[in-house]
């Protein structure tokens, strides 16, 4: 099929990938353009930066657009000029105005990585690790109008381990996204595959804040743990000792009992950092002090302490 393919971050780049380096057997594909955010909205220490999905297709030698708005009338007629008989579109973004839905023949076909209806928006990995789900997935839908509220052609659960984080579970859900977008490219261009209307009670993935890695020590330490390892890469999850702001990278229950002076740290010492919650108590395993490299909690106590023994105090 002739493909327009729209998408930004690293999770893209599998999908992008796949269908440029897909075998014959799974069909053969010719990427029209790719569409990407354009560098003005992407800094990083002052300066643009290309998105991880520019920077795959200049290394498969594809034609790049990064339109400042995609729903301006000459963005989206230099993409009817194209004649795409579909367009993919992984984390692109932006919500497609009508008019640009309507141009490929096959529409719009998008992967989501949640079991919809659940988690529909902008953040649905981080959100399934925060809330303590152990079970999620990965669509294939056809877009329209609403936010991810498109039929879906197929999906596939995937479960969550103790150990992932936003970062590794996004990594893995990005691969099986990409085997499963092959699969309904195939489908839709031999079989007809026909999508089916979303069953279940939906829920949303609102983007993520800054201040949402802030940790209320009141939560059980269960809960906590969760968001650390939701939050990561970003925004990170985050408290302050004795006034100085730390991220808290990875961190692990002790215990779920019930305790009394939540926020306060209950031992110091070369085996790291535990601190009460609002249930349980909580280790601090590895820990990014503001302007340094991430350290395990034993270093950092024996930074802080110098010698003398002194009573940290969750801020």
């Amino acid at each position: 099929m002739r493909i327009v393919f729209l998408g930004t971050p690293e999770f893209s780049v599998p999908s992008l990938e796949a269908i440029v380096g897909a075998d014959p057997v799974q069909g053969c594909h010719e990427v029209l353009a790719v569409i990407t955010q354009p560098e003005s909205r992407r800094k990083r220490r002052g300066r643009h930066e290309p998105s991880p999905v520019k920077l795959a297709a200049q290394k498969a030698n594809l034609h790049v657009i990064e339109p400042e708005n995609i729903r301006q009338h000459d963005v989206i007629e230099t993409i009817r000029q194209l004649r795409p008989d579909a367009a993919v579109v992984v984390a692109y973004g932006e919500l497609l105005p009508r008019g640009l839905l309507a141009i490929p023949e096959k529409g719009c076909i998008n992967i989501h990585p949640s079991l919809l209806p659940r988690y529909r928006g902008a953040a649905p990995i981080q959100w399934a690790i925060i809330n303590g789900d152990t079970i999620t997935g990965v669509c294939t839908m056809l877009l329209d109008e609403g936010l991810d509220t498109g039929p879906v052609f197929l999906s596939v659960e995937e479960p969550i381990h103790e150990d992932d984080t936003a970062a590794t579970l996004g990594k893995r859900l990005s691969n099986i996204g990409a085997n499963l977008l092959l699969l309904t490219l195939r489908a839709i261009e031999h079989d007809g595959l026909t999508p089916h209307g979303q069953k279940g009670v939906p829920s949303t993935a609102r983007p993520l804040k800054k201040k949402d890695g802030h940790i209320n020590w009141q939560l059980p330490a269960r809960d906590i743990v969760n968001l650390i390892r939701g939050l990561q890469p970003w925004p990170g999850a985050y408290t302050s000792f004795n006034g100085q702001r730390v991220k808290i990278l990875k961190a692990s229950v002790v215990s779920e009992e019930s305790v009394s002076g939540a926020a306060t740290v209950v031992r110091q010492d070369d085996e790291g950092l535990v601190v009460a919650t609002g249930s349980g108590l909580l280790s601090l395993d590895v820990i990014q002090p503001e302007g340094k490299n991430p350290m395990q909690a034993s270093a950092f106590i024996r930074g802080r302490v110098r010698g003398k023994e002194i009573t940290l105090h969750v801020d």
